[in-house]
């Protein structure tokens, strides 16, 4: 099987070989970080003029932090614009509110925003539908891959073990596949992405489907993996772009799992209730305290 080679992050090389550069080569390396854009698309001798050295010393430059020459540095410099345009030249901060923190209304606005989103676009029925699906599922799996899904997926699982559901979360893919291959008819899969793309989880969903096992999604409308679930909570969450602060979506998903675990919590009833009891009894003992905390939690 071929593997295609990785494109090395040129940028990183170009930071972390800067120390070791002659004085001339450095003046060439302050002019690409300055202006990777410009870079990608000036000739040698325009990069040259700019950095106030030969074009000799520009071809060096690129030898010396590792790159065949003056072709494969703009190939990977241009690869490196693809991936991070918005890293390379980030955007001014908001204006500080009355509060002096330059984030604080776009975050909690963010916030508002992505819940106001939730009511609007997702349908309660279908809520309704995936708590059904919860309730009467023999074992539920959840797919997350990357750092805010696999966070939202094991809090899919803290919220749904504590009305007696058997559920499992994963964000290993292997794993993922393996789990999906161990289901049957009546488990249950419920997989988060905030783009719907993801292949792994795509393709650990059809897994699971191919062994029957039912399927809810929490992800972005018209995905890849909305249209292969039967039960799809979507949600269309534009993102304020801006690169330093959280993604926006977070919220929404957070929100439409508290909905659907609140929601196979009221259908599972006294079972769930009964639980609950037992875990807040054995919390309230083992504490010794006599705060009781919400019962949710």
């Amino acid at each position: 099987m071929r593997y295609d080679k990785p494109i090395p992050d040129i940028l990183s090389q170009i930071k972390d070989s800067y120390a070791d550069l002659r004085p001339a080569e450095r003046r060439v390396a302050d002019v690409v970080l300055a202006d990777v854009a410009f870079s990608v698309d000036a000739s040698n001798a325009v990069i040259a003029r700019r950095a106030d050295v030969s074009e000799p010393t520009v071809t060096r430059f690129c030898r010396a932090i590792g790159c065949d020459g003056v072709r494969d540095f703009k190939l990977k410099l241009a690869q490196s614009v693809v991936v991070g345009r918005l890293y390379l030249s980030p955007e001014q901060p908001p204006a500080p509110s009355d509060n002096a923190s330059p984030m604080w209304n776009v975050v909690f606005g963010e916030a508002r925003s992505a819940l106001n989103a939730v009511e609007r676009q997702v349908d309660p029925r279908d809520i309704v539908r995936a708590a059904e699906l919860i309730a009467t599922a023999h074992q539920v799996a959840v797919f997350g891959l990357g750092g805010s899904s696999t966070a939202l997926a094991q809090e899919t699982q803290y919220r749904l073990f504590r009305y007696g559901v058997v559920v499992s979360a994963h964000s290993d893919p292997y794993i993922m596949r393996m789990t999906a291959s161990t289901l049957k008819p009546h488990d249950l899969v419920i997989a988060i992405s905030a783009t719907g793309r993801t292949r792994e989880v795509v393709e650990a969903v059809e897994l699971a489907k191919h062994y029957r096992a039912s399927t809810i999604c929490i992800t972005a409308p018209d995905t890849d993996l909305a249209k292969i679930c039967d039960v799809a909570l979507t949600v269309d969450i534009p993102e304020f772009p801006d690169t330093m602060k959280p993604t926006a979506s977070r919220y929404a998903f957070l929100a439409i799992i508290d909905l659907v675990s609140a929601a196979a919590g009221y259908r599972l009833d006294a079972s769930a209730l009964e639980t609950l009891r037992r875990i807040k009894y054995n919390v309230v003992t083992h504490r010794k305290g006599r705060e009781l905390e919400p019962l949710g939690d």
